[in-house]
């Protein structure tokens, strides 16, 4: 099948020294460039992250220190990049989460600038997880083996989820998984609920890390420290130091650029109100 595009769409993978957005490196980068009229062009870049590879990624990805060694760093290979994905937008798995992160904190650490702004960023993972249903009708087939009747009614459904639950329970009774971000392998599904609260907690992030997350009320908040939960904007109006030791600390470079936005408005408000 060939894409409808009016202008690439680069698709790309990266393999790297963590999952620390804010500290670690890309160790390679797979890129598939589809072009609108049909044609694909492919590269792949070994890249010298600057940092030892620790042993359990290299189980992972099977990239050594000496593999890497004698090849260029990302700096070196930065205009290179910039100019091979262009305008394209993005494609990948998981991308949104990881992969699109660091591509940009990378370009950001070796002085250029990788604008999102004006690109579509298509993360094949949430396609798949909201193709395949993930809503409680299919929930109800796959775990019970029954149609749900009713559904959409308060009653109907909240016993559907219980019974989904229990089913759950029963199913996944020592199965382990893998987390994507740790590569931790352990059992999640247990019976207790704060267990279960905290495997499937999720929230919308904001400065791409996570150290930044709406709140219900679509509001900046701290995801992290004394200062968790917290309006962003709150905070540094009332205690502008902890703008300046987040600045000065080890956070992803675009965590900092979000920040700073934050900073500003907040500094702006303050103005008003003294006027």
């Amino acid at each position: 099948m060939k894409f409808n595009l009016t202008r690439p769409l680069v698709f790309f993978d990266l393999e790297t020294t963590g999952l620390n957005v804010g500290k670690d490196k890309i160790v390679e980068i797979s890129l598939l460039k589809v072009m609108p009229d049909g044609e694909e062009i492919s590269r792949t870049e070994l890249i010298n992250p600057g940092i030892p590879i620790p042993e359990e990624c290299t189980e992972i990805h099977g990239i050594s220190n000496e593999d890497v060694k004698d090849k260029p760093t990302f700096d070196q290979l930065a205009d290179d990049l910039l100019a091979f994905i262009g305008d394209a937008d993005l494609a990948g798995f998981n991308s949104n989460k990881f992969d699109v992160p660091l591509l940009v904190e990378e370009f950001l650490r070796s002085g250029r600038r990788f604008d999102l702004r004006n690109r579509y960023l298509v993360d094949v993972q949430n396609i798949f997880h909201k193709m395949e249903p993930r809503n409680l009708v299919a929930a109800y087939k796959f775990y019970c083996n029954a149609d749900l009747t009713n559904a959409h009614q308060a009653t109907a459904d909240t016993n559907a989820t219980y019974e989904v639950l229990k089913a759950q329970l029963e199913r996944y009774d020592g199965v382990e998984y893998t987390d994507r971000h740790t590569k931790r392998t352990y059992v999640p599904i247990k019976n207790d609920v704060k267990a279960l609260s905290a495997f499937t907690a999720e929230r919308q992030t904001v400065d791409l890390a996570g150290h930044i997350v709406m709140d219900a009320q679509q509001r900046p908040v701290f995801n992290f420290g004394k200062h968790k939960s917290k309006p962003v904007i709150e905070v540094f109006k009332t205690e502008p130091a902890y703008y300046d030791w987040m600045m000065k600390a080890d956070f992803p470079l675009y965590t900092k650029e979000v920040i700073t936005q934050i900073y500003h408005e907040a500094a702006l408000e303050k103005k008003f109100k003294r006027s």
